[in-house]
């Protein structure tokens, strides 16, 4: 439904979108996610033709956005970060409004309307002024205006920014009901946000693709390593002496507990390296106890944080590189 080639902006001297590259398939949710000023919303102007390309080109449904702008929009549904709401307007009188914008021919007004007043759940503020409705419910009606014109996609920049996390909730119900119908691509920049309602991810950083795949999967692009906290009753210095001393253990931290007799420590292991073994007998051998040991996996959050850190550049030159090879 959506392909994007070699799409570049630049400003000046600096390119916010550098060779972006991707598809998104017929009745997918895809998350498009990033730190604070990777690109995302230039790319979704640029997606929806609200701006210009510098360099690439983007298909929606087969239909080039830059050459035939009109048919390719009519395809879209976009819900900009801020709604662009009118907020002395009652939400019926808004929506009528977007009908108008939108060519939804006279005769079929009243039927739309009601149609995505009922799908965005705002039927029962349709009376209301949208400078008196919650967040939530200013959100629901841009979505509901996204709607209008019954798009095959709809494209939102940032749509729980600012909800509370029961509203979070409800947008993320509303965008997996939407998602029967529609294809759908949408922005933030938090990593459990797009994780949750999300078929793929694609994830961005200085305007260049970082990796793309399923949730699930995302964790396999950085570099795996195993992670062991435990509690140990022994000295602190004694285990710190102990662990030096084992191979394969990159990293290690020991450190004091409320129990003078108790200490905690953190290990770091490579990554195809299982040492909980040799831990345990290397302790016991030496009459350290351990008391707990924990494996941890790392969170979505530091994930994230890997994927767009200091080495996000590289790999993703590294990915491209190996996407032109495969000639994707």
């Amino acid at each position: 439904m959506i392909k994007v080639e070699h799409l570049v902006k630049r400003y000046g001297n600096r390119n916010v979108v550098d060779d972006l590259t991707f598809t998104v398939e017929k009745g997918q949710i895809v998350g498009f996610l990033g730190p604070n000023g990777a690109g995302k919303s230039t790319t979704m102007n640029m997606i929806t033709g609200y701006i210009s390309a510098t360099e690439g080109t983007i298909e929606i449904d087969g239909v080039d956005i830059f050459d035939e702008p009109e048919k390719a929009k009519k395809k879209i549904g976009y819900l900009p970060e801020m709604p662009p709401l009118y907020p002395d307007m009652l939400v019926r009188e808004y929506l009528s409004f977007v009908c108008d914008i939108k060519k939804v021919k006279r005769d079929k007004k009243d039927a739309m309307i009601s149609k995505v007043m009922r799908r965005a759940k705002i039927t029962d503020v349709s009376e209301r002024l949208i400078k008196n409705l919650s967040k939530g419910y200013k959100q629901r009606v841009g979505i509901a205006g996204a709607m209008v014109g019954d798009p095959e996609i709809l494209i939102f920049d940032e749509p729980t920014v600012g909800l509370d996390p029961k509203q979070i909730l409800e947008i993320r119900d509303l965008i997996r009901d939407l998602s029967e119908k529609h294809t759908i691509l949408l922005s933030s920049h938090i990593m459990q946000e797009v994780s949750a309602v999300c078929n793929e991810i694609i994830i961005i950083n200085e305007g260049k693709m970082i990796v793309k795949d399923k949730p699930e999967n995302i964790s396999a692009h950085i570099e795996q390593t195993h992670e062991l906290t435990m509690e140990i009753k022994g000295n602190k210095e004694l285990v710190r002496s102990i662990l030096s001393g084992i191979e394969h253990i990159t990293e290690y931290k020991v450190t004091d507990s409320e129990d003078d007799e108790i200490c905690k420590a953190m290990v770091i292991s490579e990554a195809d390296s299982d040492i909980r073994e040799t831990v345990f007998y290397a302790l016991a051998e030496n009459k350290c106890a351990i008391l707990e040991m924990h494996t941890k996996e790392p969170s979505l959050e530091e994930t994230f944080i890997r994927l767009t850190g200091n080495g996000s550049r590289q790999m993703a030159e590294r990915n491209s590189r190996r996407r032109k090879k495969e000639g994707k």
